[in-house]
């Protein structure tokens, strides 16, 4: 075991809407501008967030879950995906201080303490004067063993609110104001029902990126926020050896445009790891899909935004319903789920889809589905065990469409034991050798979802039958 340098902070705030997304996106393009190599983290299940930090920073932004991942994990990753970095910035989620457990073990809080990372707070300070020293001192006393090194005051009104700001927080705390980031369209990104437009969808994502960039550059102290950064102390590194990455021996194809972008870095990795080679296609554009395809992957996003182009793709539709009723092996998530319905329903628009599902996705105002989520698998389950197999999986969902208008009697893969799914409390339809589910998977910790996806892709192609497991009734085989 060694130590190593990893300059690293926590961006957290008081509460959410606080814009600590945009001030942590101009953090990380501000930097990266100055020739730093920033390594983004994201707490929590994102996607949208580590899109916006991916861009901005030039590194792919990583996930820490206290849900998918136990704390020892957690740490691993961190410590693995820091390397090279001379900045890891490390964007909360909610609140400091908040989370679904009583104690705050899933907390942001909880998660700076565990890597030892200094907090800076960004505070709304919209109406607020006097107010913003109480708030400060209270977030301080509430953990005094949690370091909070620094606050940026956000969507500040103009120079005497910023004045009367820093003169309250001087007066009566010893926290140093690492800036003050003033209101304005440059501190501007566009949101709808989900949050902010993803950045894989939004045409001038660079453009804003780079106001965001400007902003943050003339109005925070970059240089002290780079000292607090290196003042965190080294972290403990465990040497792992990287087992070699097999010769790709199968062709996924994935979904990867404007539609369908909520994929977990992570996820791509283990798919390849376990021998799979990714084809990227275009839902909106390619009229068909890459040829040599052994499988398909087709993960969430907002296909009901991109609805008039996904119908108007007619052979793109009609080959993906032929070959998965044919037994091509599909997995699809949430806004991949929606795409292989009947038709997308929205704003009393209705827009033909794949047909694989025969069902309708109408979106509704409220979401229908949203937080974590843990799921049982039933004997349904199509894929194969990979050892002892799990046992109840931990996944995430978040979605304002539901199935209606459902024609047969479905067969379901997962139990849903906490959170919406499909109906019934029951998720992942089973249709011929496509499993949609409504969950967000992530393959790490106690879901390797990816490599048994692999392993039933690769026992489809090579027409072996998947042995029965007497005891649990999944389907056993081995990975390679």
């Amino acid at each position: 075991m060694t130590t190593r340098p990893a300059p690293r902070l926590l961006i957290s705030a008081a509460h959410k809407s606080s814009g600590k997304t945009t001030v942590t996106v101009g953090l990380a393009a501000a930097l990266a501008a100055r020739g730093l190599t920033v390594q983004p983290f994201k707490k929590g299940p994102d996607y949208i967030d580590p899109l916006w930090l991916g861009a901005a920073s030039g590194r792919a932004c990583r996930n820490l879950d206290f849900h998918t991942q136990p704390p020892a994990l957690i740490r691993e990753t961190f410590e693995r995906d820091s390397r090279g970095a001379d900045i890891s910035l490390i964007e909360g989620n909610k609140g400091l201080y908040d989370g679904v457990d009583l104690e705050g073990a899933n907390s942001s809080a909880m998660l700076a303490q565990w890597l030892e990372a200094p907090v800076v707070l960004v505070v709304d300070c919209q109406g607020m004067t006097r107010g913003i020293a109480p708030l400060l001192i209270g977030y301080q006393a509430f953990d005094p063993t949690l370091k909070i090194a620094g606050v940026i005051l956000n969507k500040v009104s103009g120079p005497r609110h910023e004045k009367k700001l820093r003169d309250v927080v001087a007066h009566y705390t010893r926290i140093p104001v690492l800036g003050a980031v003033h209101r304005g369209p440059d501190m501007e990104i566009m949101e709808r029902h989900l949050g902010l437009v993803p950045a894989n969808e939004a045409e001038a994502a660079a453009a804003a990126i780079a106001r965001l960039a400007g902003a943050v550059s003339a109005q925070v102290d970059l240089d002290a926020l780079v000292a607090l950064a290196d003042a965190a102390p080294p972290v403990e590194v465990i040497e792992r050896a990287v087992p070699a990455r097999p010769t790709a021996s199968l062709r996924i194809g994935i979904a990867k445009d404007a539609a369908f972008g909520f994929y977990y870095r992570d996820d791509l990795e283990a798919l390849e790891a376990a021998g799979a080679e990714l084809a990227p296609f275009d839902a909106l554009r390619d009229p068909h899909l890459p040829p040599g395809l052994d499988g398909l992957f087709i993960g969430g996003g907002f296909p009901e935004t991109q609805g008039e182009a996904l119908e108007a793709n007619a052979s793109l539709r009609a080959e993906i319903r032929d070959k998965g009723l044919a037994g091509l092996p599909i997995y699809a998530e949430c806004g991949g789920l929606m795409y292989l319905s009947r038709a997308i329903v929205w704003k009393g628009e209705r827009r033909a889809m794949v047909g694989l599902i025969p069902a309708d996705a109408v979106m509704h105002k409220a979401p229908q589905g949203r937080g974590y989520v843990r799921l049982r698998e039933t004997a349904a389950f199509p894929w194969p065990r990979l050892e002892d197999g799990p046992g109840v999986l931990p996944a995430h969902e978040f979605h304002h469409s539901r199935l209606e208008n459902m024609e047969g009697s479905p067969r379901f893969a997962y139990q849903v034991i906490r959170g919406t799914g499909i109906a019934e409390k029951q998720d992942g339809l089973i249709i011929a050798n496509t499993l949609a589910t409504y969950a967000h998977m992530r393959s790490v910790g106690a879901n390797p979802w990816a490599p048994r996806f692999v392993a039933f892709v690769r026992a489809i192609k090579n027409g072996r039958p998947i042995k029965t497991d007497a005891r649990s009734k999944r389907g056993s085989i081995d990975v390679f």
